[in-house]
């Protein structure tokens, strides 16, 4: 009975969420609520169906959220149909940057100041609430490839970005949790900085010659021996693989291998496309002879960049339904309050004090309007990517130190997915008005 009930609730779920997709899209409400709530409803209080203890779970936890993740981070390296070296990046790169090495210091000081924290669990707390998520800002990033309005490009881009710069900083916080008695300069030497310019570049580099490669050989089988045709989604998620574990071995940062290998798989379609949109590229698909489509030369890469992008879009909207539950499930059962002073101030502080200062410190002198940079400030979404770097630090961590951050990670986690939820809509639906004005 327990596994029927199991299978009713989630195939009601999914055809529900199915349905209703496009109405949840008008509404001042976010499917990540749903999701949330749903994750709740099955723990002990109520239906007792799944209890998820956040330390006892900790390896399953992060695992499942690094999938989400890496599906997430690659989907958004396929949305951004922009050449690497045009002026619009550099947005993107200096909320990406820029803020989170602003962000990470202001969390810290309050973490150690206010909340009363040591430096260890300070740094800590402060890598796991920096990065922005990928994967529930749907309203506010790009949704077609071609779209560069700064907006949506910057905060796409800083969501790729920014979840694989925060590993250094967590552990960096673990370290100094295991030696509290180490001098944090000391940490930060020569070494530890070569080590995060090799991660950030080395992993770049990885994902982008992984990308590049893998587009290219896929489509000259197509072109030339009318090979390898059809099933998009085992290259999809055979090169979000082969991305993230070569960046793995090499010791540098898979989170942002995977982002780059989707952006070089967009690069190599968009100059095959001549600058064309995928959906002019592709034109008319025959449905009763779809393989002459992926093997014809002008169409192959647009075809199957599209396609890619198709399965991970679907991939990453099943794979937000599993963490956004678990989240849920993680509230019911925890057994400390989630609303607390401290969590109270840890959210105002970071939503209204610490996000809109390190953006106006990242964006001095680019050329976002005033607009532009309030929406950026507010739209700092934090959610899978916290969640996930909590689950690190539970599984690598020490739990004395960690367990205390969990409330508070939690409680910013909720209020994000929340307050953003419910204000994305109207905000995003004022901006596009603003902007067709213009």
């Amino acid at each position: 009975m327990h596994e029927t009930l199991w299978f009713l609730i989630v195939g009601a779920v999914l055809v529900f969420m199915g349905i209703a997709s496009t109405t949840f899209r008008r509404l001042p409400v976010s499917a990540a609520m749903f999701y949330l709530a749903i994750g709740y409803a099955l723990a002990p209080p109520a239906l007792g169906l799944l209890k998820l203890d956040i330390a006892a779970d900790a390896h399953l936890l992060r695992t499942i959220t690094e999938v989400a993740l890496l599906v997430s981070l690659f989907a958004i390296g396929l949305r951004l149909r922009l050449g690497v070296l045009e002026k619009l990046w550099t947005v993107p790169l200096r909320l990406g940057f820029l803020a989170m090495l602003a962000t990470i210091p202001l969390l810290m000081l309050f973490g150690v100041y206010v909340l009363h924290l040591g430096w260890g669990p300070a740094l800590l707390l402060a890598a796991i609430l920096a990065p922005t998520d990928p994967v529930l800002a749907h309203d506010v990033q790009v949704h077609d490839p071609g779209d560069h309005d700064l907006l949506r490009f910057a905060l796409s881009g800083e969501g790729g970005l920014n979840d694989g710069i925060a590993l250094p900083f967590a552990l960096l916080g673990l370290a100094l949790c295991a030696a509290p008695s180490t001098n944090a300069g000391a940490t930060l030497s020569f070494g530890f900085v070569g080590s995060v310019v090799w991660g950030v570049a080395g992993g770049i580099a990885i994902g982008a010659l992984f990308g590049w490669a893998t587009t290219h050989a896929v489509t000259w089988l197509r072109t030339r021996h009318a090979q390898a045709l059809g099933l998009e989604g085992f290259f999809a998620l055979g090169l979000i693989g082969v991305s993230f574990g070569a960046a793995q071995l090499a010791h540098t940062y898979g989170f942002l291998a995977v982002f780059a290998a989707g952006v070089a798989m967009r690069r190599v379609e968009h100059r095959a496309s001549g600058g064309v949109s995928p959906r002019k590229a592709i034109g008319t698909v025959d449905s009763e002879d779809v393989e002459a489509t992926a093997a014809n030369p002008s169409k192959a890469h647009a075809y199957m960049t599209e396609s890619v992008l198709g399965f991970t879009i679907e991939l990453e909207r099943i794979a937000e339904v599993a963490v956004m539950a678990m989240v849920g499930n993680v509230l019911a059962t925890m057994q400390v309050p989630l609303v607390t002073w401290q969590t109270v101030a840890l959210i105002v502080v970071l939503f209204v004090v610490v996000r809109p200062v390190s953006v106006e410190l990242s964006l001095l002198g680019s050329n976002a309007t005033p607009t532009q940079r309030r929406l950026m400030s507010w739209f700092g979404i934090r959610g899978i990517g916290s969640f996930y770097y909590l689950t690190f630090a539970l599984e690598y961590g020490t739990t004395a130190d960690v367990q205390p951050l969990v409330p508070l990670t939690l409680a910013v986690v909720t209020a994000s997915i929340v307050i953003h939820g419910v204000s994305s809509t109207p905000l995003m639906n004022w901006y596009h008005r603003l902007r067709s004005r213009e």
